[in-house]
């Protein structure tokens, strides 16, 4: 018997649920955040902070670093776990992201095969090009507040989600 996709969150084994680990970086500097336009992989077309999946042997943050070198050609100066966001697709594709902020780099954000720099002023996000679930805990981000997020989407719509507030960044569980 062929079980169904999951729905809701609670469809999901939550306890028991495991996904690869990735990064998103989000620059912000003088009232403006550092986004791209993914031009390849999952979210292509979509604008998103710079990240990707964690290769083997590597930190998360490591994978961080990685991620916005090869993305944009940059360095952040030192970079700030803010939270982790578990995402679950009705065709069983997970991943367990973790959301860092950068306020400072080396270098200067260039176009490279994988994703298009693009400046915002924090006031206007383009959230309607981004994932759905984006507007929800971007915001947290920008104002360096801690999170922790279970989404559920059926390709790039979002169907349920749970969003909670942290105290600290050491509330979240790293891989």
């Amino acid at each position: 018997m062929e079980s169904r996709p999951p729905q809701q969150l609670s469809d999901i084994d939550w306890d028991n649920w495991q996904a690869r680990a990735a990064s998103l970086v989000f620059v912000v500097r003088d009232d403006q955040v550092l986004l791209i336009r993914k031009k390849r992989g999952l979210g292509a077309g979509k604008i998103n902070g710079p990240g990707g999946r964690i290769e083997p042997g590597e930190s998360v943050e490591q994978c961080a670093m990685r991620e916005i070198q090869e993305e944009l050609h940059i360095t952040p100066t030192s970079i700030e776990l803010l939270g982790e966001n578990r995402f679950h697709f009705v065709d069983g594709y997970t991943t367990h992201v973790f959301v860092y902020r950068a306020e400072d780099f080396r270098g200067e954000p260039t176009e490279t095969e994988e994703a298009a720099p693009l400046w915002f002023p924090l006031d206007q996000i383009p959230y309607a090009e981004m994932w759905e679930d984006d507007y929800l805990w971007v915001p947290l981000v920008i104002q360096r507040r801690c999170f922790s997020g279970r989404f559920l989407f059926d390709v790039d719509k979002m169907i349920d989600y749970d969003l909670a507030h942290l105290p600290t960044a050491h509330s979240i569980a790293k891989p």
